[in-house]
């Protein structure tokens, strides 16, 4: 028994698109079919067993799936991976079995746009599974599947970057219930051999999820509106029950925030409008969306006759086990290590997101902070091992890495590029594995290569115009770095922020090398020497941004402080920690924090970095303002679509950790 690429018949003669090209490149025209947009296909199969010991089902769908046997669910995946090293998932479904006649059932998702969130808009929709009990096959997917589109779903257009598709759910379609051993499926077709499956599978090497109900601490209800509080922020979907005349609708809104009024604020700030619909048919009725949001709030309107009988919020997260320790007589640092712990819990998914509402996708800079972050909390290795994996298949569209993996949204940011050897070795320092470092090698190198097409004659980075330079974000938080920044082209000639980065980037493949016993590149310290020279000011005793030494934001003086960049200078290293304790953190935003906070530790400055990360203007700030989950930056005005729950601004878990790994 081989198992195959099953699909709907609108996608079995579909070629693939190809979606992958460079961010700048202006001749790239995505064509993709207006109807083959938001496709939910269900799957179905009975079959008989005699045995049910040791069953494990390996299974994976593009774009997502989730799976039910015998009415019951059971877990949902896969990771987003690229076609190349397209991940499944293998789960021990023996619990989930029955001897004699069994059902399983699974619904799957085309989504079909060009976004962070998975590798879609590509045409590639397709279900594969194999299920084996004591090691032998007894169920693969194949042409005898049956197949139907999932009517119950409707669009009411897309939220954030065209991350996601809202829901209009109707309990009055036929394929609702779907997932019941009992439920007639005769007049579905039989599934289609995708011809064009070009994935090669491999096992996905993180855990599956963990996925529980949660009941609300608030729950007001007046005429036509229930209003819940989950009591904090999570990531996960509003599971309701109801009752009505069949055609009657519920408005779903979801937000972050109450409005003045006390409705739920579902026009968020971060350019997320959570409005959806949801019809009943006339029975009791149970709203099941597919695609997940995060929020904290729900609130629902209706009309008269409709009844509310349940409300919970069905959470799902990545297995969390904190094991690491932070100190608890400070009680301000409490507070603000228990914000950055429960954003890293509530944040990291199958992936390490960005924000889970307006981007929903893994970002390169972000396993410098929050995927180093959650491995220092929980001790766990394998998600950001994975997600190194995952950004060197990106290799393939520019060696010099893309910004954001697995996706279809092409991205390049010149920084995130720069931090990745020093994520490496990081992740080496933790548990010695030679190996891994060994398999990265060559993507490394790939990144010191494109890196070396930039230098000038001194061996700094002169206009790398191709990524965009972050600097810091938002720009409003850039303590006027004086440089031109325009996205995603930049001004020519050395600016200190990439260099800086630039000289920690050879230290780091130098430790790559000499771990390997290789030859070094032999270019950090006359790199360093080249930087004091372009951006070093004798008069002030400072780094500036340019080479026209008219202003030194407080960025420009951070990564020379952490990389050890001009440590010959005389006072140079009290005098920067100085000038970065004088800014403070409301100078930069939560991002460029980390490295101010990990350079202060790593100069012995460590009670500084404590009052900076305990200050009124940083994180205290956001529980100020009621968060419970880290903010894009320290308050939630200080940019235009702030997003209010960003893992990036988790740096205190990794700087005051007892493991002390900083960088």
């Amino acid at each position: 028994m081989k198992a195959e690429f099953i699909t709907h018949k609108d996608f079995s003669d579909t070629a693939p698109i190809n979606v992958f090209h460079k961010e700048l490149d202006e001749s790239f025209v995505h064509d993709h079919p207006t109807e083959l947009l938001n496709k939910h296909y269900l799957y179905r199969r009975k079959f008989n067993l005699e045995n049910k010991e040791n069953a494990v089902i390996r299974i994976t769908a593009d774009d997502y799936y989730k799976l039910y046997i015998n009415g019951k669910f059971v877990t949902q995946g896969p990771a987003t991976s690229y076609p190349e090293k397209y991940y499944y998932n293998e789960v021990n479904v023996s619990d989930h079995l029955t001897l004699g006649e069994n059902t399983i059932a699974v619904h799957t998702y085309y989504q079909g746009l060009i976004n962070r969130v998975w590798v879609s808009g590509d045409l590639r929709c397709m279900l594969w599974l194999e299920l084996s009990v004591a090691g032998e096959p007894v169920l693969v997917s194949d042409g005898s599947f049956k197949i139907a589109e999932h009517t119950a779903y409707s669009e009411m257009g897309t939220v954030g970057y065209d991350t996601a598709f809202l829901e209009r759910y109707d309990s009055r379609s036929s394929t609702v219930g779907f997932e019941r051993p009992d439920y007639d499926d005769s007049s579905w077709d039989y599934a289609r051999i995708y011809r064009h499956a070009d994935h090669t599978l491999t096992p996905q090497p993180t855990k599956q999820l963990d996925i529980y109900t949660v009941e609300p601490s608030v729950l007001k209800s007046e005429e036509g509106r229930v209003t819940v509080d989950f009591g904090r922020e999570m990531v996960g979907y509003p599971l309701v029950t109801a009752r009505g005349k069949s055609g009657d609708k519920i408005v779903i809104h979801l937000g972050e925030e109450l409005s003045f009024d006390g409705s739920v604020r579902f026009d968020m700030r971060c350019n997320c409008r959570y409005e959806e619909e949801w019809i009943l048919s006339g029975e009791v009725d149970t709203l099941n969306q597919f695609d997940y949001k995060a929020f904290r709030y729900m609130e629902l309107l209706f009309g008269e006759g409709v009844e509310i009988l349940s409300v919970k919020m069905l959470v799902r997260h990545y297995p969390f086990t904190e094991r690491a320790s932070y100190p608890e007589d400070n009680e301000k640092l409490s507070s603000v290590i228990s914000l950055c712990r429960d954003t890293i819990k509530y944040g990291t998914q199958e992936i390490f997101l960005d924000c889970p509402t307006r981007e929903k996708g893994e970002y390169l800079g972000d396993l410098a902070i929050s995927a180093r972050a959650h491995a220092t909390l929980t001790g766990d290795l394998s998600m950001i091992k994975k997600a190194i994996t995952d950004f060197t298949l990106t290799s393939g569209i520019c060696k010099g890495f893309m910004a954001v993996a697995s996706s279809s949204l092409m991205q390049e940011i010149a920084d995130y590029s720069l931090l990745t050897p020093a994520v490496v070795t990081w992740v080496y320092s933790v548990e010695g594995d030679k190996e891994f470092v060994r398999t990265l090698e060559p993507y490394m190198t790939g990144i010191y290569e494109y890196f070396l097409d930039y230098t000038d004659e001194r061996g700094l980075l002169d206009g790398v115009t191709e990524k965009w330079n972050l600097v810091d974000w938002p720009d409003n938080l850039r303590d006027g770095y004086d440089f031109p920044m325009t996205r995603p082209r930049i001004g020519k000639g050395a600016h200190n922020v990439l260099n800086a980065f630039w000289c920690g980037f050879l230290d780091a493949m130098d430790e790559i090398y000499s771990i390997l016993g290789m030859k070094t590149t032999g270019r950090s310290e006359k790199t360093k020497e080249a930087f004091v020279k372009a951006f070093y000011n004798e008069k002030t005793g400072l780094f500036t941004d340019s080479e026209a030494k008219t202003h030194s934001a407080v960025h420009s003086n951070i990564l020379p402080l952490l990389f050890g960049i001009g440590r010959e200078i005389d006072g140079l290293t009290d005098r920067l920690a100085s000038f970065i304790e004088q800014k403070g953190l409301g100078s930069m935003g939560v991002y460029m924090a980390y490295f101010a906070l990990a350079a202060l530790k790593k100069c012995g400055k460590a009670d500084a970095a404590l009052r900076l990360a305990t200050s009124e203007e940083a994180w205290l700030n956001m529980i100020k303002e009621g968060a419970t989950t880290t903010y894009e930056a320290w308050g939630k005005d200080q940019k235009w679509n702030t997003s209010l729950f960003h893992p990036w601004a988790v740096a205190p878990l990794i700087v005051f950790s007892d493991k002390d790994r900083i960088y």
